[in-house]
């Protein structure tokens, strides 16, 4: 029986970004360790993926004496368990499980790289940032970029030798549950639970935002765009996520507004996402970076109009205008014409929606990902025994 050890920097990316990823590998014959730090989602992960867990207490700050010790503690578990696979996902945790694999002899080292946090990093830290993305793909016997402008972004910037570099089908690290996210499978009891939260009025125009509440998302942006236009008078900004002030804060006044604003509603995360997208009228996601967003993905399947910022990953599941509006990043003036534009064109931002979700059918099946995983782990395995 081959063993896998997944690798995440904390266990909310095993809940969310890899979801079943465990549990079908289990299935299909492989011993699976999940590896990250601790946190809340450990037990509903250990319960939904069925294997077992092993805590390294990874910090997501860069935390030198603290990093050395977890890069410790990953040689001495890949030695003792002497998996023949190790997957890691996030900057710190692919930084120090390539680095501890390869000391520990383990032959099969996959990063998997969804987005980078260089690309809107400060100058001062930007060299580190860069050195860092550079040392994981050294170390790695294979990386995974989650989309194609990903990968082309990479070898531009010469990060890797393309040799390495491999996309799981058309990309995505996990595909779609369709099952989940699926209009027909909703509970009653959540819709109303939705609907409490958000207290829309009965024509209410409902524009949302899934995810991380932080200043890369474009959280800043939106807001001006939406307090600016027109939309302000007939519809309803719904947040749904939480506030990250100590990584990548969002700027006080902003936080005000979203706190005091009528119409604004800021709901902390959930695990009900699909009963919010069934409500929304628009799904906007203006991030400033990503890999390949699973929210684009979800709303999708979920056939809800999109409006995305033009940036790698998005621009890979959105084409301007066919499967949604894509606008210039950051800029708040052209969010603020999008955002009316779809408020007033809804049939045709419709239109749209169903064009992206023929095409998540046929491309982004979160089985289909899970086997194509599979099947690129028996390949490399099947190369390492031949060599």
């Amino acid at each position: 029986m081959p063993k896998l050890i997944r690798i995440t920097t904390v266990p909310l990316s095993l809940k969310l970004l890899l979801a079943g990823q465990m549990k079908f590998m289990k299935e299909a014959g492989w011993e699976v360790l999940m590896v990250s730090a601790d946190g809340r989602e450990v037990q509903d992960v250990l319960r939904k993926e069925g294997v077992s867990h092993h805590i390294i207490p990874f910090t997501r700050k860069i935390t030198p004496f603290k990093d050395l010790y977890c890069l410790w503690l990953l040689f001495r578990l890949f030695k003792k368990e002497k998996p023949d696979v190790i997957h890691s996902h996030t900057p710190k945790a692919g930084l120090l499980a390539m680095l501890a694999g390869k000391l520990a002899g383990v032959k099969v080292r996959i990063h998997t790289v969804a987005g980078m946090p260089y690309m809107v990093a400060e100058k001062s830290k930007k060299k580190l940032l860069i050195w860092m993305e550079k040392l994981t793909y050294k170390w790695a016997s294979e990386v995974w970029p989650n989309s194609h402008s990903l990968k082309e972004f990479m070898l531009k910037e010469q990060l890797l030798d393309a040799s390495k570099i491999k996309i799981i089908g058309f990309g995505s690290s996990n595909g779609v549950d369709l099952e989940k996210f699926n209009r027909g499978a909703l509970s009653e009891n959540h819709l109303v639970a939705a609907t409490m939260r958000i207290a829309p009025s009965e024509n209410d125009y409902l524009i949302l935002v899934v995810g991380r509440l932080v200043k890369d998302k474009g959280i800043e942006e939106l807001v001006e765009a939406f307090l600016a236009s027109k939309v302000v008078k007939y519809g309803k900004l719904v947040l749904l996520g939480s506030f990250e002030q100590e990584l990548n804060p969002v700027a006080d006044d902003i936080v005000r507004k979203i706190q005091d604003h009528p119409r604004i509603v800021q709901i902390e995360w959930t695990d009900h996402v699909p009963h919010y997208l069934a409500m929304a009228d628009v799904l906007v996601h203006p991030s400033h970076r990503e890999g390949f967003p699973n929210v684009l993905l979800e709303a999708g399947a979920m056939q809800v109009p999109i409006i995305c910022s033009d940036i790698i990953g998005n621009r890979d599941v959105v084409t301007h205008k066919k499967t949604g509006l894509v606008f210039p990043v950051k800029k708040v003036e052209v969010l603020k014409d999008a955002l009316e534009f779809a408020f007033i064109k809804r049939e045709y931002m419709q239109g749209l929606a169903d064009n992206l979700y023929k095409e998540i059918l046929e491309k982004y099946q979160r089985k289909n990902i899970h086997q194509l995983i599979l099947e690129n782990y028996e390949r490399l395995l099947t190369v390492e025994k031949a060599t």
